[in-house]
């Protein structure tokens, strides 16, 4: 999949480019209309409105946008995603955090980051209570490993990878692996769709 980065000037930052090495930079004011399919990543340094760095409109079919915040929050992260991003990120994340954040997008999830996404959890417990009430109980654990049961329940409590790795002392990798295996048995795009179905929110 094409990369672009599109910032103010064609210049990239030393982290993108290792996440990235074939990737095209662009400035913004060529616009972004003409570029093809591919994640199209946008840097928004500070004091810019989101507004102001993403493209008017929704992203064009084979598309997916991605905000780089130099200083990101959660109302910039719902403002990206609101603009029709399906990301958000530190504009300065590792480059294996950018690839993973690739990875997510360009499989049609949504990257929101840790602090939202347990915002989200802790704050539906009323919703996830009415709906194990109402709905069939859901077996997913019949499909998972033991260990990739232990990794989905650490993620459907929002732990972070680095966290999992050091509980069940085994790397990142191993767990990134896991869940790899956890979303494509489950029939899953992302660590939101794995906690929401694990408390039992559904779809």
């Amino acid at each position: 999949m094409q990369h672009w980065f599109i910032d103010r000037q064609p210049l990239a930052l030393p982290n993108w480019l290792e996440a990235m090495p074939a990737a095209r930079l662009l400035a913004r004011a060529q616009g972004a209309t003409a570029i093809g399919s591919g994640i199209l990543w946008f840097r928004q340094r500070s004091g810019e409105a989101v507004a102001a760095v993403l493209p008017a409109g929704q992203p064009a079919a084979g598309q997916h946008w991605v905000l780089l915040s130099d200083e990101p929050d959660e109302e910039t992260v719902l403002a990206a995603l609101a603009a029709g991003a399906a990301g958000c990120c530190n504009s300065y994340a590792a480059p294996d955090v950018l690839q993973h954040v690739a990875l997510v997008v360009g499989n049609g999830g949504l990257w929101v980051g840790q602090s939202l996404l347990n915002r989200v959890m802790s704050g539906s417990a009323r919703i996830l209570e009415q709906q194990r009430q109402a709905a069939p109980v859901d077996d997913w654990s019949a499909h998972l490993s033991e260990r990739e049961i232990e990794v989905a329940r650490l993620v459907a409590g929002a732990a972070s990878n680095k966290e999992i790795a050091r509980q069940l002392d085994i790397s990142e990798r191993t767990v990134k692996a896991h869940l790899t295996s956890i979303f494509e048995k489950l029939g899953l795009r992302d660590r939101l769709q794995l906690s929401l179905r694990i408390n039992g929110l559904s779809l």
